[in-house]
């Protein structure tokens, strides 16, 4: 929605600048409510996981948080693991709120200016605009998917 909302912005339809704050509102409300869940499951659903696998989840995130919290928003279910796991972990909820608004704000612009860049390139076909944006940020995920795999190959090996 975010891309198609960039598109729209880039064709002149739309603000940029509102698209990228609903974008970043609507991440950080999503990653927020997920996080409270999690810390309202917490207990419940601790006993249901391994012990070992939460407490690999909580080491994980004390040490690399920052960077699972952000890089987890570009992974399609990446960021709804990643925050649950923080709250089930009971990550300190200033430390997640500052990550998770530096999140929202770098994929709001991201979602909201790839789309705006395939908008004003196409501006008489919005929708091959959209097509491209998708296309970009369906190539970007799986890049770094596939790094990520390639690393942890690489570690195992």
């Amino acid at each position: 929605t975010a891309i198609a909302a960039g598109v729209l912005a880039g064709a002149g339809e739309l603000s940029l600048a509102l698209v990228i704050a609903a974008a970043t509102a609507g991440a950080f409300a999503g990653d927020t409510s997920t996080y409270a869940l999690g810390r309202v499951t917490g207990e419940r659903a601790a006993r249901r996981l391994p012990a070992r696998r939460l407490d690999w989840a909580g080491r994980m995130l004390e040490t690399r948080g920052g960077y699972l919290i952000v890089g987890s928003r570009f992974i399609p279910g990446g960021r709804t693991v990643t925050m649950l796991s923080a709250g089930l972990t009971r990550m300190p909820s200033r430390r997640f709120l500052r990550l998770a608004a530096l999140a929202a704000v770098v994929w709001g612009s991201y979602a909201g200016l790839l789309g705006y860049v395939g908008g004003r390139t196409f501006e008489e076909h919005p929708w091959q605009g959209l097509v491209l944006a998708l296309g970009l940020a369906g190539g970007i995920a799986v890049a770094v998917e596939l790094g990520r795999r390639l690393r942890h190959r690489r570690r195992s090996s």
